[in-house]
């Protein structure tokens, strides 16, 4: 049974998200404890609310260093919603420009839509050989935002690079924004897998079958 730890840093569905991953088999521990979070096979990052309260909160219990120290053994985490969003390197919200864990080049900004929040069920669209979203070709997921990322430089099309590109999944609501990433040990959706039923439940157990 893969030991998933659910970073609690006072903001996010902490229980939705433990008892989803409960419900696909994993043993979970919600948790501010640093080694704890460390030494999981997986790490949950959750978050609702404010990219800059969040990224507060998230620093309170040293989150950056747990989420840095991880991504650089090569240790998976998994950010959900706002905790996708604080991987970028800035939010821009109501006028306040926050620095987020810089783990990706990109601004998180306000949707260009008519209707705000994009609230309720939407399509994706995954690219090719994603994990993420393996089997779950047209289906539906849960989403409640009104921010995004609309512009994701390391995804665009550039020289020549050693490095593999991200898996970058997008979804509409006005314009396009990052509904998923796939990089390498680190993962992240703007939906809610916990809220988005089987579709979700599918997408947690694939996240969990790429834990060593």
């Amino acid at each position: 049974m893969k030991k998933v730890a659910v970073l609690d840093y006072g903001s996010g569905n902490l229980r939705s998200a433990e008892r989803a991953l409960e419900r696909v088999g994993a043993d979970v521990t919600v948790t501010s404890d640093a080694r704890v979070a460390f030494d999981a096979d997986g790490l949950v990052v959750p978050g609702v609310g404010a990219f800059a309260a969040c990224m507060d909160g998230l620093r309170a219990v040293d989150g950056p260093r747990i989420i840095g120290r991880r991504l650089a053994g090569g240790r998976p985490v998994l950010g959900i919603c706002v905790g996708m969003q604080i991987l970028f390197d800035r939010g821009v919200e109501h006028g306040h420009d926050a620095e987020g864990c810089g783990e990706w080049p990109g601004v998180v900004e306000q949707l260009k839509a008519p209707v705000l929040p994009h609230m309720g069920w939407n399509t994706v669209d995954a690219p090719a050989g994603s994990v993420l979203f393996d089997g779950l070709a047209d289906e539906r997921f849960y989403f409640v935002h009104s921010y995004g990322v609309r512009d994701f430089p390391l995804a665009a099309d550039g020289p020549p690079s050693p490095l593999a590109k991200p898996l970058v999944t997008w979804a509409e609501h006005g314009d396009r924004f990052v509904a998923g990433v796939e990089n390498g040990p680190l993962s992240a959706t703007q939906f809610h897998p916990e809220k988005s039923g089987d579709a979700g439940a599918q997408l947690l157990t694939n996240w969990l079958n790429t834990l060593d």
